[in-house]
């Protein structure tokens, strides 16, 4: 695998249209080693999922989009997360999203998959609130750092179902 790319080559690359599109602040959301993704829209789980080997057989989890305008109370518990921001990777790129370290002291994590080079979507990931007291979150507010590596070699690229998601 290739290095980590810097805050300074992603912002570039960021300003040339790769990366990430619709961020709400750059300056604020760059990171020295990364970029912060920001909430968009919280759902809580209304039934089961259901994965095999093939996909044949793969449903995903019924949802329900919670309502709020400004900040919301979770209680402890699973919640599928979407971003503000489009994800753009080209093919000798991915990234792995980490949860932000204020959420961790919250008793709060982000689970996300791998972003495959070529993926493109707004993206959606798991957020667990562990914390007995619950969690207050912003809209808006940053819950995810990506970090961009750069592949040795381009790939193919992402081509499955979740690429284009949300947009």
């Amino acid at each position: 695998m290739g290095p980590v790319l810097s805050g300074r080559e992603i912002r570039e690359m960021i300003l040339g249209g790769k990366l990430v599109r619709e961020y709400l602040d750059l300056d604020t959301q760059l990171t020295p080693n990364g970029f912060d993704l920001s909430l968009r829209e919280i759902h809580t789980f209304k039934g089961q999922g259901y994965v095999d080997f093939s996909n044949k057989n793969r449903r995903v989890s019924e949802t329900e989009l919670l309502d709020f305008e400004h900040k919301l109370f979770l209680d402890p518990g699973a919640y599928k997360i979407v971003y503000n921001e489009i994800v753009d990777l080209p093919n000798n790129i991915l990234a792995i999203g980490r949860t932000r370290s204020t959420l961790l002291r919250c008793g709060v994590s982000v689970v996300s998959a791998v972003f495959d080079a070529g993926y493109v979507g707004r993206c959606e990931s798991l957020l667990i609130v562990s914390n007995p007291h619950g969690f207050m979150v912003e809209k808006a507010a940053r819950v995810l750092q990506l970090i961009f590596l750069r592949l040795p070699s381009s790939s193919e690229g992402y081509s499955g179902v979740y690429k284009g998601e949300n947009i």
